[in-house]
């Protein structure tokens, strides 16, 4: 699924004398994305960080050293930069890991901000606002300005090994081109100070920032490829609950926004999340239209909750995925194809293995969308596996009728996996430590 560029890097960083980077993650590097391996191909196609020189390839083993090597993420000079071991985010200059007190404005108060906009006494009809509020946020941008990452354009980030791992960090793509980022695993970023919105919804929810992985603002060529993505230690469940709803702490893992264009997304582990992958922001940003073209092919989704993409305006290339859901998991299967407004997804040879008896009509979730392509699809219950028409099922348990009229068919890939091949397939070859 990949070629490669001349050995002359791995060469040279071996002359340089440079002995934390082998020359098997020198070969790393140097890999592009492969000529059709979906959207990300598209155009001159996506070769991040491998035209690098010597001196603009790193190992970083803590998150100075990540954000020097980014350049504070203004810097476009293609740059290979190798992950090695674990970086952890919630930490201090001297690299101490620090908490929720480390970031809280002065004026704000936890115990005081409850007794303030508790619903027996805030109601539901308004937003919350005043000081507490305002001390909530001011906090909340403190902690910002210290996990969020901006990737330049022209950039590969590779984890070396098998164990390079990234702890509450938020990466975001903004406004770049030409990234790839590879072998590495994520743990999903914690919101310490999520906003109470009592307006949403019947009850109100409690709204977490930072998503783990962002391509957004007109980005594009983003490949991203063998990594892990999950809630690790910090489960949704384990938060509690506050008003009576979940105190979500968690936003996205992985999402596509506000314009951005021509990415793939291939051989991840997206496990234990709720709201997995948005593509499309809002559905009133018609700008999106024409935009927000996605290839999701060979990532294994295990015991996530929705979003599986959730997409609106694009034209999304679903295939060869492999979706696993078991009963007892923290996290409960809701939907996995959401169909937002003007989404253009385009499913085939996906395989969704459940350890319970499901429905398969509610595989797909409507988000006032009209239409969706699917074909292939096999659904395991406990008894056997059987084939599938989703939106055929779709339609027969619900009001809302969806056509397969998506008006594209998509050119870029390399090659469609039987159906009954997935499993095996994407568990063999998907996440961290499995590049060849």
């Amino acid at each position: 699924m990949k070629k490669t560029f001349s050995s002359l890097l791995a060469v040279s960083l071996l002359s340089m004398g440079i002995a934390s980077v082998t020359s098997a993650s020198s070969n790393l590097g140097s890999e592009v994305l492969a000529p059709k391996d979906g959207w990300a191909a598209y155009g001159t196609g996506t070769t991040g960080g491998a035209a690098a020189d010597v001196s603009h390839v790193f190992t970083v083993t803590n998150k100075g050293e990540l954000l020097k090597a980014l350049g504070n993420g203004k810097d476009n000079t293609p740059k290979i930069i190798y992950v090695k071991g674990t970086i952890d985010f919630n930490v201090d200059s001297n690299n101490t890991p620090v908490g929720p007190e480390y970031y809280a404005d002065p004026a704000y108060d936890d115990i005081a901000y409850l007794d303030a906009y508790k619903p027996e006494v805030w109601g539901h009809d308004d937003e919350v606002f005043g000081p507490l509020e305002d001390a909530r946020a001011r906090s909340a941008q403190n902690q910002k300005q210290q996990i969020v990452v901006n990737i330049g354009s022209n950039t590969s980030i590779l984890g070396l090994g098998d164990d390079a791992k990234i702890i509450g960090g938020s990466f975001i793509m903004s406004g770049v081109e030409n990234i790839i980022i590879r072998n590495i695993e994520f743990e999903a970023p914690v919101d310490f100070f999520p906003q109470w919105d009592p307006t949403d919804g019947e009850f109100g929810e409690w709204n977490s920032e930072y998503d783990n992985v962002t391509v957004t603002n007109n980005s594009h060529n983003v490949w991203i490829d063998h990594n892990k993505f999950t809630d690790g230690e910090h489960h949704d469940e384990d938060f509690g609950k506050v008003f009576g709803r979940t105190y979500q702490q968690h936003d996205g893992l992985l999402d596509v926004t506000n314009g951005a264009d021509y990415v793939t997304i291939s051989y991840n582990v997206l496990e234990d999340h709720d709201k997995t992958s948005l593509i499309g922001s809002s559905d009133s940003k018609k700008t999106d239209e024409g935009h927000l073209k996605v290839t999701i092919h060979h990532n294994y989704y295990k015991n996530v909750t929705q979003r599986l993409p959730r997409v609106r305006y694009g034209q999304v290339h679903v295939y060869n995925n492999y979706y696993e859901f078991n009963k007892d998991s923290d996290y409960q299967f809701e939907y996995a194809l959401g169909v937002g407004v003007n989404s253009k997804i385009y499913a085939e040879n996906n395989y969704f293995n459940f350890d319970y008896d499901v429905d398969p009509g509610e595989i797909i979730k409507d988000w006032k969308g009209t239409s969706i392509y699917e074909s292939g699809s096999f659904v395991n219950g406990k008894s056997s596996a059987n084939e599938v028409d989703l939106v055929k099922a779709f339609n027969q348990t619900h009001t809302v009728q969806l056509n397969e009229n998506v008006g594209w068919e998509p050119s870029l890939f390399t090659k469609i996996d039987p159906t009954q091949a997935v499993p095996a397939l994407v568990k063999a070859k998907a996440g961290t430590g499995k590049l060849k």
